[in-house]
């Protein structure tokens, strides 16, 4: 099972469209500071308790995380406090982390930290069959539908997975049969 650090705003794009319960079909577990979970998921107020019973963990800072999570503020200063912990538990472990926010991913860039969202979440879903190619358009569809207001994702990446011609390239890009 492989660990993945979890920031806020991909779960949102899920509860956008109504997939909450997607992301946990992947072989991954996905983990959040525990103060970030009491923080963070407010609103609706049932996200917390629908993410923590899909299976999201909480998990303490220790102390190497959280020095990293200070030496970041400093480091970079636009990043909440929260996406600082969730770059620095990702930085510590050595594990990917979830986010779509985009200067928390420039920032993990610079960590030399993988960083996967929602797209690539749909995308490896899709790819490794756990849903079918309806249901990976659907999505997008909802997502593109969506976009520039409580989802803000790249329009040409979703227009680029809508085409019929991405599809086997997913695949692919994860060698898997086509």
């Amino acid at each position: 099972m492989e660990y993945i650090s979890s920031d806020t705003n991909v779960w949102i794009d899920f509860l956008t469209i109504n997939k909450m319960a997607l992301p946990f079909r992947l072989p991954y577990t996905y983990i959040m500071n525990s103060d970030a979970i009491e923080d963070e998921l407010l609103n609706p107020a049932s996200l917390k308790q629908n993410l923590l019973s899909l299976g999201l963990k909480k998990v303490e800072l220790d102390l190497t995380e959280y020095s990293l999570a200070a030496g970041y503020a400093l480091k970079y200063k636009q990043l909440s406090i929260y996406d600082r912990i969730a770059l620095a538990i990702a930085k510590n472990r050595k594990i990917t982390l979830l986010t779509g926010d985009g200067r928390l991913r420039a920032a993990a860039k610079k960590e030399f930290v993988t960083v996967i969202g929602t797209l690539g979440i749909l995308d490896r879903l899709y790819a490794y069959g756990h849903i079918t190619e309806e249901e990976y358009d659907e999505c997008l569809n909802e997502i593109k539908k969506h976009n520039g207001g409580e989802i803000r994702l790249p329009s040409a990446e979703i227009e680029q997975r809508l085409s019929a011609d991405f599809k086997p390239y997913i695949k692919g890009a994860l060698n898997l049969k086509v």
